[in-house]
């Protein structure tokens, strides 16, 4: 029996029709926009990193669906389009970002890896592996030292789980039971090192016991389950119990960024989860199950294809930065 409490082991949500057609369109933006950055990346139009979400999207959709927009706060590494994305941010002014127009959200100077919203309390897009979990550790001190009942939401990598800072911020953060979910996204393999080969502890939601933060881990390509985890987590926290480490199993089907090959995987593995664990076909069988007609998914499918065209005309019709713009929001104050 453990000697302190520890939170329930969640269920799997119980989501009504309109509620995992709301996910499915979700999941299935991000898919769609995520493909089309792709292309864009091929044809030049994107520089720098891409790191693509795809396989992913039922982490993001099923944890910020559960939380109050204006009020949480969301920050992660620097695969970070669909998180924004989730978070209900217009994907016109991503998509802008990404290929470095003024009407981006960072004004085009931020790229694939560092978008911003304060607005949206969406802070970064972070390219310095781990960066995102000290920082996550200050907004959710902001959130306790303010009283405004906010949580944080900070995501980071398998890879990034081994990293020092994660620990003094795991450390901190229960010292001072900071209203704080961390969640790792296991998608196996970082940058390109499996996690069996990179990890001596590869149960990583085990990775906060030694500081007495209890972790739950999630099967990330269900939905369902992961909005289920969500509720658990968030109950935790605001009942001031302090931070909570969320493992999510998740699989990328691309490479870590648009440079890699992939080649420490074989093409059959990630065709076997895409047959057996793809979360959108997954969230498309149950909601044929609650009789969504095919004819009403495939418009759901038109829709969203327009708008990810859309997002790609707004992009490429937008004007560069002027120059002057190198100067703006370097400071906060002006001397």
């Amino acid at each position: 029996m453990p000697n302190r409490e520890r939170p329930a082991q969640p269920e799997r949500y119980e989501a009504s029709k309109e509620e995992l057609l709301g996910f499915y369109q979700q999941m299935l933006l991000i898919r769609r926009f995520e493909e089309r950055a792709g292309q864009l990346y091929g044809l030049g139009l994107i520089g720098g990193f891409c790191h693509l979400y795809i396989g992913q999207e039922a982490v993001a959709v099923g944890l910020q669906s559960a939380l109050e927009a204006g009020k949480d706060s969301v920050i992660t590494g620097y695969r970070d389009h669909g998180h924004m994305l989730a978070y209900g941010i217009d994907p016109k002014v991503i998509m802008a970002e990404l290929t470095g127009r003024q009407a981006g959200i960072s004004k085009g100077k931020g790229g694939s890896m560092h978008m911003f919203s304060v607005e949206h309390k969406f802070y970064g897009g972070h390219g310095i592996v781990g960066a995102q979990v000290s920082l996550g550790t200050g907004l959710a001190f902001k959130h306790k030292y303010e009283g405004d009942g906010g949580v944080c939401m900070a995501y980071f990598g398998d890879g990034a789980a081994n990293q020092g800072q994660v620990y003094e911020s795991l450390n901190m953060a229960e010292l001072w039971k900071l209203p704080i979910i961390y969640v790792i996204e296991n998608n196996q393999y970082a940058m390109g090192t499996s996690v069996a080969r990179s990890s001596a502890e590869d149960q990583l939601y085990r990775r906060g016991e030694s500081f007495r933060v209890p972790g739950i881990q999630v099967d990330g390509m269900d939905v369902l389950a992961v909005r289920g985890a969500a509720e658990e987590a968030l109950a935790w926290v605001r009942a001031g119990k302090g931070p909570i480490v969320l493992e999510l199993k998740t699989y990328r089907y691309r490479g870590h960024s648009m440079s890699d090959p992939a080649k420490y995987r074989t093409r059959e593995e990630v065709q076997s989860v895409r047959d057996n664990s793809d979360p959108i076909e997954h969230a498309k069988k149950e909601l044929e199950a609650m009789g969504v007609t095919e004819d009403a998914l495939k418009e759901i499918e038109k829709e969203i294809r327009a708008r990810v065209a859309e997002a790609a005309d707004f992009a490429e019709q937008s004007p560069e930065p002027e120059g002057g713009e190198l100067y703006t929001d370097v400071l906060v104050g002006q001397y």
